[in-house]
């Protein structure tokens, strides 16, 4: 991957021995590994086993999870926050566990529309719970530094499963508690 950085640093005109530019490829090469990491992570792995029997089978949210991605097209990131719900039918996942079930799809070249149904498919398969709700709401860089050059412009994207998708009423609550 160095040397493809180093490739890149010359097609765009500059000297790659120049002082600033000497250890770029490694560190771009590092960055890149970094940012896709998701790629090499499991729903498993990153579970480790935090699904704990509950009786509650009421909703959980875990909201304004930050999330960090790169757009598929362009190679440019988009950066937002993610909103999860779910409704538990005896088991429920560790609180961190829903973040890291953000950073398994969001660390992978993305588009928003596919990272958010990824999120609420891994939640369904990982407890079997009710229903589960997953809105996420991003700015794109693509959009923002180039093409259209819209800078205030969001992004928002929703995957409803279950009962989010069919009781309007249950819908309705998860995105009056996320929007207080």
């Amino acid at each position: 991957m160095e040397d493809l950085y180093l490739e890149l640093i010359r097609h765009v005109g500059e000297d790659p021995s120049r002082e600033g530019l000497v250890d770029t490829p490694k560190r771009a090469a590092a960055a890149m590994r970094f940012v896709t990491r998701g790629y090499q992570q499991t729903l498993e792995d990153v579970l480790n086993n935090a699904i704990f029997e509950a009786a509650t089978e009421d909703m959980v949210i875990v909201k304004d999870i930050e999330l960090y991605s790169l757009c598929e097209h362009h190679l440019l990131p988009f950066i937002g926050k993610c909103h999860v719900a779910y409704l538990p039918k005896g088991k429920v996942i560790g609180l961190s566990k829903v973040a890291r079930i953000v950073d398994i799809y969001a660390r992978r070249l993305q588009i928003q529309e596919r990272l958010t149904h990824q999120i609420a498919t891994a939640i369904e398969e990982a407890i079997a719970p009710a229903g589960v709700a997953v809105v996420v709401e991003a700015r794109h860089l693509c959009m923002m530094m180039r093409g259209v050059e819209k800078q205030n412009s969001v992004m928002t994207t929703s995957s409803m499963l279950g009962q989010f998708r069919t009781h309007i009423s249950t819908r309705s609550e998860f995105l009056n508690l996320i929007n207080r």
